[in-house]
């Protein structure tokens, strides 16, 4: 919408706003009507009208076989159009027209703001199926012809009050029509099962619906003022009641056709299987969090043990092996500390790569600069974790055999995401240092050293990557590794 208005339109920003705030209501017209929604605008020239929207109704068959949205016509091709945009009223004038055998009643609706009518709203009724309408249709008729005299006259929809349409109830979830005094006039079927969900035993037609759910939600001090108000219908609010072990999803429209108030439109749904469940997946995700929590811990703890035991060896070479022990626990629960922060079983490896470094170049020989460029992204526990503790390797590898005791240097972690986002997506990393490189006829993939033995069989075996190790120009040593940025199957 927003490039066909620019493209074609002399429309400004905030008529460009309201539109995107009708076309957020407009779901709601076009239940009530059993009709198409079209949005026309006319064109900068004046000379044409250009349909930004489009909106086909849930209660009902379409009149709109072919997208229209993007479609060009004339002024005078379709006089309804032109009246309503001339003369700011709403046109039912004329017969039904025939579109492949299919009979269609036609209305034009002047969309108006700030006293200026910025296009029409062709409503389009497909007659194929007419019958005599039951009560809950005629509500429905009655309730559209109430908000399309609002559209018309730029009351609607309210400023300020923006539709989530997914998460907002609409018409066929329930239905109440009260009066002027809140008093209910007609509840659909399903408007009553919700209220018997919260505990009513009898009819709603006749009750206050004010007070009888606050009622049969009770609560204390303001909030139940505020749901006596939301619930009578005089302002246009949302809120979710609570009783007897339902919960019901409430939405007020005060409705005011030509300015003052007749009465409001309450839409309702029963949404407590709903927040049973997103209570389970809360309880669920705080159960996992603390696992994570507790791991991190234990992990510490162990840490700790082996700090100490380390402290009491006499032999320098066992001391350094506990040593190295230290920071591969403590790589594993950097990213258990992150899990324990998160909703999900993801991670921002960024920040987890920037602690590990600094962990690691704890046990610099000398002035060793450490850093790291490019983006890990985000990646799953089971990417990270591994990930975690080959680069805890890797960068203790370097640190320990590329420089002499007192020596300067650097060191440099990049990484490379490709195919972001996609399950064929992956990393590539490099750690490159300058320092005295690889000695004469080292082969990597058959050296012996714990560490290197570690890195080979995360990558390799649980990553499913690739681990080379190469001399760098001028001098140096180069690791590449290349992962799959998901979890192998």
């Amino acid at each position: 919408m927003n490039d066909l208005v620019r493209q074609h339109t002399a429309l400004s920003e905030t008529d460009l706003e309201w539109l995107h705030l009708l076309v957020s209501e407009w779901q709601l017209l076009s239940d009530l009507s059993f009709a198409d929604l079209v949005l026309w605008v006319p064109t900068l020239d004046g000379t044409r009208y250009v349909s930004v929207a489009q909106m086909r109704p849930n209660t009902g068959p379409t009149s709109y076989q072919d997208d229209m949205v993007g479609h060009l016509v004339p002024r005078g091709r379709r006089p309804l159009l032109d009246a309503a945009l001339d003369e700011g009223r709403i046109v039912r004038e004329g017969d039904p027209e025939w579109r492949e055998e299919v009979p269609v009643r036609v209305e034009s609706i002047p969309v108006r703001r700030e006293g200026r009518v910025l296009g029409v709203i062709a409503r389009n009724t497909n007659l194929l199926t007419v019958r005599t309408p039951s009560r809950l249709e005629l509500t429905y008729l009655q309730s559209a012809s109430d908000l399309a005299q609002m559209i018309a006259a730029g009351s609607f929809p309210f400023p300020g009050q923006q539709v989530d349409m997914d998460a907002s109830p609409r018409a066929g979830d329930g239905l109440l029509r009260l009066d002027a005094d809140g008093v209910v006039t007609y509840a659909s079927p399903n408007a009553l099962s919700a209220y018997h969900r919260l505990g009513l035993a009898a009819d709603l037609v006749g009750q206050h619906l004010g007070t009888t759910t606050s009622e049969l939600a009770p609560t204390r001090g303001p909030v139940d003022e505020a749901i006596v108000k939301l619930a009578s219908g005089w302002a246009p609010r949302e809120t979710e009641v609570e009783g007897n072990g339902g919960v019901i999803q409430l939405r007020a429209i005060p409705l005011k056709p030509k300015g003052v108030r007749i009465g409001s439109l309450v839409l309702c749904r029963d949404v407590t299987e709903l927040r049973r469940r997103e209570r389970e997946l809360i309880t669920k995700d705080a159960t996992i969090r603390e696992i994570h929590h507790r791991v991190k811990n234990n992990l510490q703890t162990v840490a700790a043990l082996l700090r100490l035991q380390a402290r009491r060896m006499d032999s320098e070479g066992g001391r350094e092996a506990l040593n190295e022990a230290v920071r591969r626990v403590g790589s594993i629960a950097i990213v258990h500390e992150t899990l324990s922060q998160n909703l999900d079983e993801r991670v921002e490896f960024d920040e987890i790569a920037d602690r590990v470094i600094a962990m690691v170049a704890e046990i610099s020989p000398g002035k060793v600069e450490c850093r790291r460029t490019g983006r890990f992204g985000i990646l799953d526990a089971e990417v990270a974790t591994p990930l975690s503790m080959v680069l805890t390797e890797i960068l203790q590898n370097a640190l320990e055999h590329a420089f002499t005791q007192g020596e300067g240097g650097r060191v440099e972690v990049s990484a490379t995401r490709t195919g972001s986002g996609r399950a064929d997506g992956r990393l590539l990393i490099t750690v490159l240092d300058d320092g005295c490189g690889l000695p004469e006829g080292f082969d990597p993939q058959r050296a012996g050293n714990l560490g290197l033995q570690i890195v080979r069989t995360l990558v390799e075996g649980e990553l499913g990557g690739t681990f080379d190790m190469l001399r760098a120009e001028p001098r140096g040593t180069k690791v590449v590794l290349d992962i799959p940025a998901s979890p192998q199957k």
